[in-house]
């Protein structure tokens, strides 16, 4: 006789009756944080920002969050999002004060806006990359970033939990261009080169640490490790321009 299935006990849970999208920050020494340290930190701030979660059914509920295209570990941010599904109405500005109340220094909500159509995720296609090296003049970039661009691929190598993998690194790139003015953030003290970036999102996809590995083989220079920032992601508009995915 087979097995009876077993039922979840308890009452079936609450349903949403709103999706918001929330634009966070990832800023000074909280740029070191993993993804995972990033979902604990902010299940912990809707607990006490009272945000009242839709959670999902069956023997281990957990509240409905989507996370989508995290910057990886050590890289800052201007552009993170996250999509929350909530049991009540709520006002999408005083909810984005509570939980940046909520949250630790360096994790700073930018904006809430209630979700459109569509999955967020979709709607991520790009990013705009900033790569600042501190003690580097803008003209000894330059070069390097020239015989980069000429390559039709360049390969590197990451380290995939199924082994090494290589990663072409330069179809991706759609624009990258060399300044000394850094657009957020960047290092202090000094100059630097700063490179600016519009990156395709790639499965899976290219890292700025990857991208400063490629840089320093095609120019054969000790490129010193640039500060990482992404400063936009979304869908790519005309010219490669990287548009707003909440606009």
């Amino acid at each position: 006789m087979a097995a009876a299935r077993r039922v979840p006990e308890g009452p079936a849970p609450e349903p949403a009756v709103q999706k918001l999208r929330v634009q966070y920050a990832k800023r000074g020494r909280m740029r070191f944080t993993s993804s995972r340290d990033f979902q604990r930190a902010l299940e912990r701030a809707l607990r006490l920002a009272r945000v009242p979660m839709a959670f999902s059914g069956g023997f281990h509920p957990h509240p409905r969050i989507s996370y989508a295209n995290a910057a990886p570990t050590g890289v800052a941010s201007e552009a993170e999002y996250v999509e929350l599904s909530v049991t009540r109405r709520v006002d999408p500005a005083e909810l984005g004060s509570a939980l940046g109340a909520a949250l630790p220094d360096g994790l700073e909500i930018v904006r809430v806006e209630e979700a459109a159509e569509g999955a967020l995720a979709d709607r991520l296609v790009a990013s705009r990359w900033q790569m600042a090296f501190p003690g580097l003049a803008p003209d000894a970039l330059r070069p390097a970033v020239t015989r980069f661009l000429e390559a039709e691929s360049f390969e590197v190598t990451r380290m995939m939990k199924q082994g090494p993998r290589a990663i072409d690194v330069r179809g991706p790139v759609l624009v990258a261009e060399v300044t000394d003015q850094p657009l957020a953030g960047g290092p202090t003290g000094g100059p630097a080169a700063v490179l600016l970036l519009t990156v395709r999102h790639t499965t899976p996809t290219v890292r700025p640490a990857e991208l400063w590995q490629a840089l320093r083989e095609v120019s054969g220079q000790d490129l010193p490790r640039p500060a990482g920032t992404r400063l936009a992601q979304g869908p790519l508009g005309a010219d490669h321009v990287v548009l707003d995915p909440l606009g």
